[in-house]
């Protein structure tokens, strides 16, 4: 839409805005109070609505849909890399807030629209104390708890401040890359206002002469560290993928060839198949060669790192040996440099790492040295990664067989395009818990193309996000890969609807373990696990769920028209043959989603889990323990 016009509605305002930033969807429950918006948005642009079944389903699908838009290189002239979810004030809005909570935690940009009552049913609220539907006795409490999960909250009641108001709100969400909230009464969308002019752009902070100097000063501190304790790995973070860095790190890789690591917050922030990648280190739950190799480096740099209690294994200092630049200041070792921007810190220690040290200083293979000094690990990265792999299948499905059968078909499907770069077509998104534990290993050949919520971990989120990463990617023709527990599905399963009455087409594992939620037995008394015991044996009751036949909810959500398919695998022959049909473009399995029930046995579990069980349970006397490295 594009406007000549002095003055417009306070809807087409907001409709103009957001298609100016490259919305193409817009997701969410509609409402009586948020009808208006609606049919503007319909009828005078492009950006198409996305009714989903709930709301958090809607802000879960406006996450998915933002980090694929954020991550990906080829954005539209004009795009910024943002989405949006739109509901009606009080049960929708709470509704909206745990998805808006996860995306203000895990930095993504979105915009959280609240139609509310109209300023009269407030005025009338106010006087007399009448209340309308969905209102509480405090006129504030949606914007206030908003606030609390976002950089910047209106409640919009004005119409003549309402361009200054939507403007400010989106400008900070481009600004901060996190959510904003919107609040707008009924009788306000078509009202007028002054028409947009110009379109919003992301105002970054100009450095200052002494900004300049600490960047100078972390640099060194950082340069000083490697020249101490030599031997640096370095482990890529979360900031990365959100602030558009992937190629900024690259290159320092490849021009000072250190090795890398990521967590799992970051995993394909690069292609996984990048010389001197070496694994996600995820603390105690990493793949037990990848931890030997990371902490038996001479050093550890994190950039954009989010340490938490998972991926540090619990440990509340990094130590000496550490430097890590994220949340806007550098750590090297005790020492803290403040207000440094990641963007600028990465190409500067990459052009002192080289007039130092000199192009291509670090490079080694931390694998076959750790080989070399009698560890107990693979000669070498490529040795190691292609051992999630290798190896013979047991007979029945396990979580660690299972991922393994399913690294080796996406490496199976891995192209080299015309420009050298791998592609597969699909975009993996995974769950909390044992699903995130699994497939945190999974070589991912193409940048940005694995998708979790690794600090929030909001269980179901996979599902409603896949709608997003989906229609993000749908001109691309990828797919959602989905692995997601049988409890966390429960939770958000009704999300299958808008795959199917979309055209969308994810492939959605549920990690059915007989009806439990295992994370959460293994959390808390994971002694349950040492040994193969009758399912009646303990088990802590709140734990236990509901068995569902998931296979069969594709017929209650498809139809002959628009069609779903349902499967369900135990054994690696019926996996098997599911991915041969998956991988055949015309097999009729691919014209609409598939939900995939893989029935595991209620006592497995990740064997990257392990610790939890060598810590708080301990052999007999004389029974040796089986330890994973922490």
């Amino acid at each position: 839409m594009t406007t000549t016009a002095k003055t417009c509605t306070v809807a087409e305002y907001l409709a103009v805005r957001l298609e100016q930033l490259g919305i193409t969807h817009l997701f969410g429950v509609p409402g009586n109070h948020l009808g208006p918006f609606l049919s503007t948005l319909h009828e005078k642009t492009g950006v198409r609505w996305v009714g989903t079944p709930t709301e958090g389903g809607a802000g879960q699908a406006a996450d998915g849909y933002t980090r694929v838009k954020v991550a990906d290189a080829e954005i539209a002239l004009g795009e910024q890399g943002i989405g949006a979810a739109a509901v009606t004030y009080g049960v929708g809005a709470f509704n909206l807030l745990n998805a808006v909570g996860g995306a203000f935690t895990e930095y993504v940009p979105l915009i959280a629209i609240n139609a509310a009552p109209t300023y009269e049913q407030w005025l009338n609220q106010q006087a007399i104390g009448l209340l309308t539907s969905h209102m509480s006795q405090r006129p504030e409490s949606n914007l206030d708890i908003y606030r609390q999960v976002t950089v910047d909250a209106q409640a919009i009641s004005n119409p003549g401040l309402a361009p200054t108001q939507i403007d400010g709100a989106l400008t900070a969400c481009l600004s901060h890359r996190r959510p904003v909230y919107l609040e707008v009464m009924e009788d306000v969308w078509e009202a007028r206002c002054p028409a947009p002019r110009g379109r919003l752009t992301r105002r970054e902070r100009p450095p200052t002469a002494q900004n300049r100097r600490m960047l100078d000063t972390a640099v060194t501190a950082c340069v000083d560290l490697v020249r101490r304790y030599r031997n640096p790995v370095l482990w890529a973070g979360e900031e990365i993928d959100r602030f558009n860095l992937s190629e900024e790190f690259e290159k320092l890789v490849r021009e000072t060839r250190i090795p890398f690591c990521t967590t799992v917050g970051a995993k394909s922030v690069v292609s996984e198949y990048t010389p001197g990648f070496s694994g996600v280190y995820n603390g105690k739950a990493s793949h037990p060669d990848v931890a030997k190799v990371f902490q038996n480096a001479g050093c550890r740099i994190g950039l954009g790192s989010w340490a938490t209690s998972k991926n540090l294994g619990g440990k509340r200092s990094i130590g000496e040996d550490w430097a890590v630049a994220a949340h806007e200041g550098v750590h090297v070792g005790a020492s803290y440099f403040p207000d440094v921007q990641l963007a600028q810190f990465i190409p500067a220690l990459r052009e002192r790492l080289v007039v130092e040290f000199g192009a291509g200083a670090f490079a080694a293979d931390y694998f076959a040295r750790a080989y070399e000094d009698g560890l107990d690990v693979p000669e070498s990265t490529a040795a190691h990664l292609s051992s999630l792999t290798g190896g013979r299948y047991p007979e029945n499905v396990t979580y660690d067989s299972f991922f393994r059968h399913i690294n080796a078909f996406l490496e199976s499907q891995t192209e080299e395009e015309q420009s050298g770069a791998l592609s597969h077509p699909f975009t993996v998104v995974s769950d909390a818990a044992f699903a995130l534990i699994g497939s945190m290993n999974l070589r991912m050949a193409e940048r940005a193309s694995y998708v979790a919520q690794n600090s929030w971990l909001s269980i179901g989120y996979s599902v409603g996000a896949a709608t997003g990463v989906a229609l993000g990617r749908r001109s691309t023709g990828k797919r959602p890969m989905v692995f997601v527990g049988d409890g966390s599905f429960q939770e958000t399963c009704q999300e299958l609807s808008t795959h199917v009455r979309h055209g969308l087409r994810p492939i959605v594992f549920v990690l059915d373990n007989e009806g439990f939620y295992g994370i959460e037995q293994m959390l808390v008394h994971p002694c349950y696990y040492k040994g193969a015991v009758p399912a009646s044996d303990g088990a802590d009751f709140y734990n236990n769920l509901h068995p569902w036949r998931y296979e069969e909810l594709a017929k209650v959500f498809g139809s002959e028209k628009q069609p779903m398919h349902g499967v369900a695998v135990r054994k690696h022959d019926d996996l098997e043959k599911l991915l041969k049909q998956i991988a055949e473009p015309h097999d009729p399995i691919n014209r609409g989603p598939i939900v995939v029930r893989v029935k595991l046995a209620r006592h497995d579990y990740p064997r990257a889990l392990q610790y939890k069980i060598d810590e708080n349970c301990p052999p007999p006397v004389g029974e040796p323990l089986e330890g994973r490295v922490g």
